[in-house]
């Protein structure tokens, strides 16, 4: 069965480069017209726009913040306008571990900097694109998690961890309230996703090289191997799933 999108609109937060790049590029290739959106690097979100219609696509690219209620609906809005219609597809895929931190020296500045960024930007991204999706009677949202939700993350990053096990949680919440408008929410779990910022920040070589050691399946994870996930949960093939966790870690955490 081909998957096809034609006709949907998506909205992809984050997807500037990295994980988000690659899932507005495969919802693109199954027909979606898609929103990018970006926070800061507008050339890298152009990079995007750019490498979709290259490809026959349909894209507009968004700067806005997703931590901000008021820029979220700016975003949607704006999306929606230049497509004519409402968001079918969301990806909450913007998110950030910020700094690594132990809880001993854990400020409340940085605490809510990592909520926000995860966390809230989930909750009120979905606010914004229920109505239309239950006015249609179908919808799909996408959002992210990490391995890190399970297991703790690595050094000080409890924070970071907690936040997205609290999208997890939310994710199920939702999914159960918004079932009966035939809207599933379903999430999307990377383990070590090589050639994204995170790790690029965030990991040591000898991290990175120890952490692949341990993978049943030997190598780091890409952007793409995330993006197909996301594709088939978008698609009529997940149309029965919802409330559950695609685990993409190559075997290193088993559920």
């Amino acid at each position: 069965m081909k998957i096809d999108l034609t006709g949907k609109i998506a909205l992809v937060t984050g997807s500037n480069a990295g994980i988000g790049r690659a899932i507005a590029i495969a919802l693109a290739a199954g027909g979606a017209k898609v929103g990018v959106n970006c926070l800061r690097n507008v050339a890298q979100g152009e990079e995007t726009v750019a490498a979709i219609r290259a490809a026959g696509g349909e894209a507009v690219l968004v700067q806005a913040d997703v931590t901000d209620a008021a820029e979220i609906d700016r975003l949607v809005s704006e999306v929606e306008r230049t497509f004519g219609g409402t968001v079918d597809i969301l990806v909450n895929n913007a998110g950030h571990l910020v700094k690594r931190q132990p809880n001993i020296d854990m400020t409340e500045e940085l605490y809510q900097q990592i909520m926000d960024v995860n966390l809230k930007s989930t909750v009120f991204m979905c606010k914004r694109v229920l109505p239309g999706m239950k006015a249609k009677g179908a919808g799909r949202i996408i959002n992210m998690s990490s391995v890190a939700a399970h297991n703790g993350g690595g050094p000080g990053s409890s924070i970071y961890a907690a936040s997205k096990a609290a999208v997890s949680a939310y994710s199920k919440g939702l999914a159960k309230e918004a079932a009966s408008s035939g809207i599933t929410v379903n999430l999307v779990s990377p383990g070590f996703i090589g050639n994204t910022m995170f790790h690029s920040t965030f990991t040591t070589d000898e991290a990175r090289k120890a952490t692949v050691a341990g993978i049943p399946l030997q190598r780091e994870g890409t952007p793409e191997d995330v993006a197909g996930a996301v594709l088939y949960l978008a698609s009529d093939l997940a149309s029965y799933l919802t409330g559950e966790t695609i685990e993409i870690n190559g075997g290193m955490m088993m559920r």
